[in-house]
């Protein structure tokens, strides 16, 4: 991309809760999209409390968190209150509203009153006003941008995208990366406000978009369906650095050494639940002769609050990695672990979505073993790419047959790690990814904004079969 011109790259203004940097699944989603946009060409209008990485971009307002003045002094009134903190307070954002991290606070477990409290409050902090003040006004029209590209999740960031996109006069981008349109304050949090909000903030962003990004190939066919609007599927990419030059030798199960399952990811939305399966595999056929065992890697949070859960003897608790030694754990295990809950709540949630690592983990040449349910995007993407062994049910049985089948047969790993690393070569590279990206923002500058789409049923009804009242 080095020999693009600048004229090619639109004037971008990147908003949402989450900066450019490593922290989260999303901030290197960005990180990797827009590696290698000119500079002065990129600014972005964050609420997330963490200092941006500044090797993409350099231009940088964060919204001050005084904008949501409830938001605000609840937070400051918690922390005159209670000693410690509350999960969100650090992390509280002005476009942000309570980052629950999924569809019902995924991350914290809570008693049901307790997360019916929380749920409401999360709704009525998302609904409050947000007052953007006239200083930040001004840089944004300052950016001079050619389109807005958001990342949305809640009716403030939506309302912020949309703020933007009319302040600057320009055409709108939302990418959606997690199906929190059909499952966000759909139980009636208060007293069905929220969503009626919710739903009519994303008739907002559609009427205000040109194009529309999804997460995936699904996501994006299943939303130009739903709002009318064109889209296409970005997900996250790979720097060429990061592939693995060939597959690596593969080693039988016999032959002494313990075969490595390895896991890097979060443990949220109950995706620990789905590991723990995986390890009492792991555990049963260890019991049996065979040398393996599951290593997991997660935030120092996740493993602080569910790591005890995974305390098996066919698991091992790795450490917390930095972004820069993915790769490398990733080349060195023997079989990589991708796994999604298979509780009803969650794969609704997911069922679009594609995992930051899944990427990570073709590049490095690896056979993959995934876990969850069959309809999800990211379990098709596995079976499509040729990389692995999908167990799309939740049966012990037929998940521990899997994991025998990929541990005792070396050739078979070789095959399926050489087919994940060739799709990914095809589907994954950031340079060429990256370049689809940047013609696509190109496209979505030049074009107008869509009509006001007409009134839809709201797809969480679509999806129940129940029609919701009020």
């Amino acid at each position: 991309m080095d020999n693009w011109s600048a004229e090619e790259h639109p004037r971008v203004l990147v908003v949402g809760a989450a900066v450019f940097g490593r922290a989260s699944g999303t901030g290197i989603t960005l990180s990797n999209l827009f590696a290698g946009w000119p500079r002065q060409r990129l600014a972005q209008l964050y609420a997330e409390d963490q200092e941006p990485d500044t090797d993409v971009c350099q231009q940088f307002l964060r919204l001050d968190p005084r904008s949501a003045p409830v938001e605000y002094h609840l937070f400051r009134w918690r922390a005159r209150t209670t000693r410690g903190t509350w999960s969100g307070a650090r992390t509280g954002s002005a476009a942000g509203g309570l980052r629950a991290g999924g569809p019902s606070g995924a991350g914290v477990e809570l008693g049901p009153l307790r997360a019916r409290m929380r749920a409401e409050l999360r709704a009525f902090v998302d609904l409050s006003p947000l007052r953007v003040p006239a200083d930040a006004r001004r840089w944004l029209r300052e950016q001079r941008p050619q389109v807005v590209y958001a990342t949305l999740g809640s009716i403030r960031q939506m309302r912020l995208a949309v703020l933007a996109a009319r302040e600057c006069g320009v055409p709108l981008v939302p990418h959606f990366m997690d199906d929190w349109p059909t499952t966000l304050y759909t139980d009636r949090q208060t007293f069905g406000v929220a969503r009626r909000a919710l739903l009519a903030g994303v008739r907002e962003v559609v009427r205000h978009s040109s194009y529309g990004l999804g997460i995936s190939e699904p996501m994006a066919r299943e939303y130009q369906r739903r709002y009318g609007l064109s889209f296409a599927a970005f997900g996250n990419c790979v720097d060429p650095a990061d592939f693995a030059d060939r597959p690596g030798p593969v080693r039988p199960a016999a032959d002494g050494a313990v075969l490595d399952l390895v896991y890097v990811g979060g443990l949220h939305l109950d995706r620990w639940r789905s590991l723990r399966r995986v390890g009492e595999a792991v555990g049963r056929l260890a019991a049996e002769g065979l040398r393996a065992r599951l290593t997991v890697h997660a935030p120092p949070q996740d493993l602080a609050r569910y790591g005890e859960r995974l305390g098996l003897p066919g698991v091992r608790l790795g450490r917390s990695l930095a972004s820069d030694e993915v790769a490398v754990v990733l080349r060195r295990a023997d079989v990589l672990v991708h796994v999604e809950s298979f509780a009803e709540e969650h794969r609704h949630y997911t069922r679009y979505s594609l995992s930051t690592k899944i990427p990570q983990y073709l590049a490095a040449g690896r056979p993959v073993l995934g876990f969850g349910p069959a309809e999800l995007a990211s379990m098709a993407h596995l079976d499509a790419a040729g990389a692995g062994a999908v167990v799309g049910v939740d049966d012990p049985a037929r998940l521990a047959r899997e994991v025998a089948r990929l541990c005792g047969d070396p050739a078979l790993r070789e095959r399926l790690g050489r087919q994940g690393l060739d799709f990914a070569v095809r589907h994954h590279r950031a340079d060429q990814v990256a370049a689809r990206f940047a013609e696509t923002l190109a496209r979505a500058a030049r074009r107008p904004v869509g009509p006001a789409p007409e009134p839809r049923r709201d797809p969480a009804e679509a999806r129940t079969g129940r029609v919701g009242q009020g």
